[in-house]
């Protein structure tokens, strides 16, 4: 059985390999044989997320070449590697990445932090803000003043109750995608919407193209499902999604799905552009994958100057190839755990028709809230409110981090809620470790990956402003001293990452 699951282009890698920045050498130290300089390149390639897990290298003569050296030095590059864990080999079906064992997996999400600790622990575990007040009393109250009529039926609405199926395709509708009801399934979150679909078109063992990195509670969702993931490397920085990777995974590995965020992307921030949108739809019909997209980000724009694309089902109207997802939870609430799919109707209807099997359908009342909010304008000015605490709360952040940690590397995103922080060759999963020791709680990178990767990162989401966003970057500039001074030792981290 074939044990990778994407490829990696000699031209390509060697790009890449020569894009690096070699590291500073310290007074008396010698250069590295030009082996080790490879392996580490490549190691570290794989660390960081740029080459995925689970990737065919090319072949020794063919890198060889691509780098202008001998393939004796490649040769000798991929034995170190293999050595390390870094790389496994089988006659016949070649050689791909790996992560070597006790390195720090992803085992599970992201949960929220026990009431319990908030006194005395900063939580920058999860992208969820306090509730726009005073729109959630004002919606739970005209909820209420609705609810008589449903109490005298069932209650039992698998598809959603009709009026706010019709208030999100009018949505979609006025954004110029012509959408009827019958194209909208309610589910209780994003959540819920994404598990109904990998159950519908992702059976055990089928594969999933994923972004490298993704939302980690997602990629934990797929994985416990039985999915195999086959990760596609973003763009450095905010720079999104690379088409020339996408066309070639779609290609060769036929995933029967494939996930994005393309609305200001979970972690990096990254929001796609029209052409990038156009290009993978384009892809993905045509390797016969079905693309969801996720757009629970699609309406926290937080810079006015910031232009949004057409959404990515405009260029896929009829909802064939394209399924979207949406939320209340991070535009509104997370406790409000309302969500959609749009989808072609005959889509809806399988959706609908297995959903009886798991969860039934999505609490009245909360619908009910939601198309109170949707109906009278209420949503607008309570996503208003969402966007100006975000703002507040990124500008505070990214202030603090660039006094308190100004070795950690950032792009500042123009709307969502998360910084994708490269940690200044610090290992996030000892960044972790040591938060926990001084008061901070941040999800290393390794979460939002395949198989370990991102070790040299976290993601710290728009949560906290003011003081509080002061005082944890202090926090966390003590947790990276903790690290380098080796107090911080819990997790043992990829030796590349060691201070």
């Amino acid at each position: 059985m074939v044990q990778w699951t994407s490829t990696v282009g000699a031209a390509q890698l060697a790009r890449q390999l020569q894009a690096q920045q070699p590291r500073p050498a310290g007074p008396g130290s010698r250069k590295p044989p030009a082996y080790r300089a490879l392996a580490d390149g490549v190691r570290l390639l794989v660390l960081e997320g740029r080459v995925p897990v689970a990737a065919r290298l090319p072949a020794e003569r063919e890198l060889a070449l691509a780098l202008a050296v001998s393939r004796t030095t490649v040769a000798a590059a991929y034995e170190a590697l293999r050595a390390e864990g870094f790389l496994e080999s089988r006659r016949g079906a070649g050689s791909w990445t790996a992560v070597p064992a006790g390195n720090p997996l992803p085992a599970r999400g992201l949960e929220p932090l026990p009431p319990e600790s908030l006194g005395s622990m900063i939580d920058l575990g999860c992208a969820s803000l306090p509730a726009p007040e005073p729109w959630l009393t004002r919606a739970v109250q005209g909820a209420l003043e609705e609810l008589p009529p449903y109490a005298h039926t069932h209650g039992d609405y698998p598809a959603g109750l009709p009026a706010l199926r019709q208030l999100i395709a009018d949505r979609y509708t006025e954004r110029g995608i012509p959408t009827m009801p019958e194209q909208i399934m309610v589910t209780t979150g994003a959540m819920g919407a994404i598990d109904a679909i990998c159950h519908l078109f992702a059976g055990r063992g089928e594969r999933i193209a994923v972004e490298s990195p993704s939302y980690a509670n997602i990629l934990q969702l797929m994985r416990e499902a039985g999915a195999r993931l086959v990760p596609v490397a973003m763009e450095e920085g905010l720079g999104g999604w690379d088409m020339n990777r996408w066309r070639q995974v779609l290609r060769d590995s036929a995933p029967r799905l494939a996930y994005v965020v393309a609305d200001f992307h979970n972690p990096t921030g990254a929001l796609a552009d029209e052409q990038q949108r156009r290009a993978l739809v384009d892809a993905a019909r045509s390797a016969g994958t079905v693309l969801v997209v996720d757009e629970t980000m699609s309406e926290l724009r937080l810079d006015v100057d910031v232009a949004m694309p057409r959404r990515v089902c405009a260029f896929d109207p009829a909802g064939s190839t394209v399924l979207t997802v949406g939320s209340a939870s991070k535009a509104f609430w997370a406790g409000m755990r309302i969500g959609w799919v749009r989808a072609a109707p005959d889509v809806i209807r399988s959706l609908v028709a297995a959903r009886a099997y798991a969860d039934m359908g999505t609490p009245v009342l909360e619908q009910l809230a939601i198309n109170w909010l949707m109906r009278t304008g209420g949503w607008e000015q309570a996503v208003e409110v969402r966007r100006g605490q975000a703002r507040d709360n990124r500008d505070a952040l990214v202030t603090a981090l660039r006094r308190e940690l100004p070795d950690w590397e950032f792009g500042v995103p123009g709307g969502g809620l998360t910084l994708w922080v490269r940690t200044g060759g610090l290992s996030g999963s000892r960044l972790a470790v040591a938060g926990e020791r001084v008061g901070v709680r941040v999800p290393s990178g390794p979460r939002f990956g395949v198989d370990g990767a991102f070790e040299g990162y976290v993601r710290l989401p728009f949560t906290v402003g003011g003081p509080v966003a002061d005082e944890a970057a202090v926090r966390l500039a003590a947790a990276a001293e903790l690290v380098r001074s080796g107090a911080g030792a819990g997790v043992e981290a990829p030796r590349s990452f060691v201070a």
